[in-house]
């Protein structure tokens, strides 16, 4: 399910924003995490770290859904990743925290190593999970990384429309394409239902179609951020799944930082 609390922030001429905080309320004494979530997915892919006491006590757990997913809502149809980085920061400052460590998996690792570089001061430490920092670039194909273009570029196609589309419900072919690369080798018949219901009642109607575009259009024509790397001044503790080739690491990001480690995971997004 998508988030069930929002707040507005400011930018884009006022973001409503799905958010999910721990314990339902900000402790000032505990270090706090901001966590970004995957292509299409909302809070919910966060459930089992809220449910986990031990974190909880120990720290408070922001998640926040992108533009383009889950509650999240705004008056332009049109947005960047940078948007959502900034509308992350915006988040942060709305609940007073002034500074936090990032976790983002996938296309959230591209959203919050941008909140990195737009606010270096605020954040403490970076936590990218499977992601990538180029854009889909020639070089990411030579190294084994998917194409999204090739696979995906037709759903953009159809979804674009000079209609408004009131009946418009996102399909199964995409529901199952977005469990399937997401969880890989984890994925179950139950997050399988899980997701497609979830993504169902967030990409339905005209506002949906537009949603779920736009959400697209940003994985596709996203910028890279090979050159901004040097610039990230905090620690980077980058997770990344070898059994899954959607993304490849960087070898520029390991070069850029000494303050780097690496973890490879076998796949597993629960």
């Amino acid at each position: 399910m998508a988030a069930t609390q929002t707040i507005q922030v400011p930018h884009l001429g006022g973001i409503k924003a799905g958010y999910a905080l721990s314990n339902d309320h900000y402790d000032p004494s505990k270090p706090t995490c901001v966590l970004i979530n995957s292509m299409c997915m909302t809070v919910s892919l966060y459930h089992d770290q809220f449910n986990n006491k031990e974190l909880t006590d120990a720290m408070n757990l922001l998640a926040i859904e992108p533009l383009g997913h889950g509650a999240t809502s705004c008056p332009s149809e049109h947005f960047t990743y940078w948007d959502s980085a900034i509308m992350a920061l915006q988040v942060m400052d709305h609940f007073g925290i002034q500074k936090a460590f990032a976790l983002g998996t996938s296309q959230g690792g591209w959203m919050v190593t941008r909140m990195a570089l737009l606010a270096p001061d605020r954040i403490l430490g970076l936590m990218p999970l499977g992601t990538s920092m180029d854009y889909e670039s020639a070089d990411s194909r030579s190294k084994g990384c998917w194409d999204p273009a090739a696979s995906l570029t037709a759903f953009y196609d159809k979804w674009t429309s000079p209609l408004a589309t009131p009946d418009f419900v996102v399909d199964d072919v995409w529901c199952g394409l977005v469990g399937g690369i997401g969880f890989g080798a984890a994925a179950t018949a139950e997050k399988s239902a899980f997701w497609t219901q979830t993504l169902k009642e967030v990409y339905k109607g005209d506002e949906g179609r537009k949603k779920v575009r736009m959400a697209l259009n940003c994985l596709l024509e996203r910028d890279g951020l090979l050159l901004r790397l040097r610039d990230i001044k905090c620690p980077v503790y980058w997770l990344q799944i070898r059994a899954l080739r959607i993304h490849h690491l960087e070898p520029s990001f390991l070069r850029s930082k000494s303050n780097f480690s690496l973890l490879p995971r076998r796949p597993n997004w629960s």
